[in-house]
């Protein structure tokens, strides 16, 4: 016991003084998990290994420079309105600061003294912003070398790990490869279909309400379903703030929060039995444990990529039997009522 624990320490050790060689790879190999199929089905057509390879990233450049002219669409759209959310954000800072006055006794220049303190200068939010745009630019880049490095060579690093193992464990160890990958792949594909299912029912009832820039909300709250739990409660609290400042009504209000519950009831009842399925589920816990570990270790991208992480994780556990105790600790627990009728029902007519 105590020698796992100290190998799992290395391991965190590891990763986090590891973090700029190791995030760009670990998203590489993941996304490249998610074209594997793609590159399997074009080779068996006779298509080159090279070509095949390059259609595959070319394909990923396209998905995300649409995405990326999408977003920034909505974001140009939301820049209009710019002026009257100053407006109404100076209007609600001077009621802040007349309230704390009231009731604290902090005079309005006091308050404004310690905002001024606090306030970063221009030329340091500028450095900021520049470091990360280039950060984000050069991981970009390494991804997409590391996407087509691990498509191109998937059958040599197999053999590799193969020759890793015992000879007469390769059998195992080739399923443990192939299981592996495939819950990578199911982990993606899920995800990305609830993205854009969110996206659909958080577009049609924003649009409903009249929120404006109903399409932008839509995207930053199915977006941020790729952080379980936090992400989809933090997309809403920004619509409402946003709403509110844009002048929005208490009934709209209190329909983006309906529209949310609405949205997490399909989706944790339906949607996710359907799509995600229950293999690469792992039970609340150790969902919020893994988060947190992989903001600490790897910052945001961390938290992104911390789920299929430990599923594939969990997958290894159940595969290795002085590992298996482990799986099933961080595993889904079985539910006694089970699932609702209604899905089971939608599964039985799926099959």
């Amino acid at each position: 016991m105590l020698k796992n624990i100290i190998i799992l320490f290395l391991v965190v050790i590891g990763l986090y003084f590891g973090k700029t060689f190791l995030m760009p790879l670990a998203i590489g190999a993941l996304i490249a998990t998610l074209f594997l199929p793609f590159c399997n089905w074009m080779e068996s057509k006779r298509i080159p290994k090279g070509l095949a390879v390059i259609i595959s990233v070319l394909m990923l450049l396209l998905v995300a420079s649409s995405f990326v002219l999408v977003l920034g669409w909505q974001i140009s759209e939301l820049t209009n309105d710019f002026e009257l959310l100053k407006e109404r954000a100076i209007e609600a800072t001077s009621r802040t600061q007349q309230f704390i006055f009231n009731h604290l006794g902090i005079s309005i220049a006091k308050q404004s003294q310690i905002i001024a303190k606090e306030q970063p200068s221009f030329s340091n939010i500028f450095q900021v912003i520049a470091g990360s745009l280039a950060s984000i630019f050069t991981n970009f880049i390494l991804i997409i070398v590391y996407v087509f490095g691990l498509l191109y060579y998937r059958g040599h690093i197999k053999q590799f790990l193969l020759k890793l193992s015992p000879t007469d464990q390769r059998k195992e160890t080739d399923k443990l490869i192939d299981r592996s990958a495939q819950v990578s792949q199911q982990y993606l594909v899920g995800l990305a279909k609830m993205i854009v299912c969110l996206w659909i029912m958080y577009g049609i009832g924003f649009s409903l309400l009249g929120i404006k820039n109903a399409l932008f909300f839509a995207i930053l709250c199915g977006l941020l379903e790729i952080i379980p739990f936090i992400g989809n409660i933090t997309g809403t609290i920004i619509t409402i703030l946003v709403a509110t400042v844009q002048g929005a009504s208490l009934s709209i209000v209190g329909g983006i929060a309906i529209t949310y519950a609405l949205v997490q009831f399909i989706q944790g009842w339906v949607l996710e039995p359907l799509i995600v399925g229950k293999q690469v589920k792992i039970n609340p816990l150790f969902t919020i444990v893994a988060l947190v570990v992989g903001e600490l270790i790897w910052g945001i991208p961390g938290v992104f990529i911390a789920i299929p992480l430990i599923a594939i994780f969990k997958i290894v556990c159940d595969h290795v039997d002085p590992l298996k105790p482990y799986g099933f600790l961080i595993g889904e627990v079985e539910s006694e009522k089970g699932e609702l009728s209604i899905v089971k029902k939608i599964k039985k007519s799926l099959n």
